[in-house]
């Protein structure tokens, strides 16, 4: 290589860095003498895979569930509620032949309604419990999920679904709204009791 002279090492290091991009190129000017250094370049670290929190399974309270895979701290935020957004009118007209209390329709302040049968995450096998380790919580009009105590690896995660309907709490509307979460104070009933 020709030597440099004071006023071209722009020039220098710009040609360089155009030659070779498997170097990282340094000038250093030392009083009387400019010279170039040739470094490796730090290995690139790729994400580490991440691992999963939970993960859906088959549950003993009904059908699908979701358990952590690992433990997790209270006050966790785990997941987004999503689906896609309807109004109530749109919701009734949707599920308008369908008898089934069960659905994931998950209702917001205003009239809103998340579907998460149509663009739904795992947050919609998330199970009812009368006695959660979990709730779901509004931040701007966005639902979370997050735990509401420590949560060991294995265990199920649940939340009060807190179902209000206005019309009267018959028994048989009981036993449509039938709970199956097995806890000690369980109130045989996914419905909120009225006020």
């Amino acid at each position: 290589m020709a030597p440099v002279k004071r006023n071209d090492y722009r020039e220098v290091y710009s040609r360089k860095v155009a030659k070779s991009s498997k170097f990282s190129i340094k000038m250093v000017y030392n009083r009387a003498l400019l010279s170039i250094i040739f470094t490796t370049p730090m290995p690139v670290i790729g994400k580490t895979k991440r691992r999963r929190r939970f993960v859906v399974r088959n549950s003993g309270i009904h059908g699908h569930g979701v358990f952590a895979t690992t433990t997790l701290r209270k006050g966790t935020r785990l997941i987004e509620y999503k689906g896609q957004r309807l109004t109530e009118a749109q919701a009734d007209k949707r599920y308008a032949k369908d008898d089934s209390p069960h659905t994931f329709l998950f209702s917001l302040d205003g009239g809103r309604v998340i579907d998460a049968t149509y663009e739904g995450n795992s947050a919609r096998w998330i199970n009812h419990s009368c006695a959660p380790n979990c709730e779901a919580v509004d931040d701007a009009g966005r639902i979370y999920i997050e735990t509401l105590r420590s949560i060991r690896a294995g265990e199920e995660l649940v939340y009060d679904y807190r179902i209000e309907l206005e019309e009267k709490h018959t028994p048989e509307l009981k036993r449509q709204y039938q709970c199956r979460c097995g806890a000690r104070r369980c109130k045989g009933t996914i419905l909120h009791a009225k006020k």
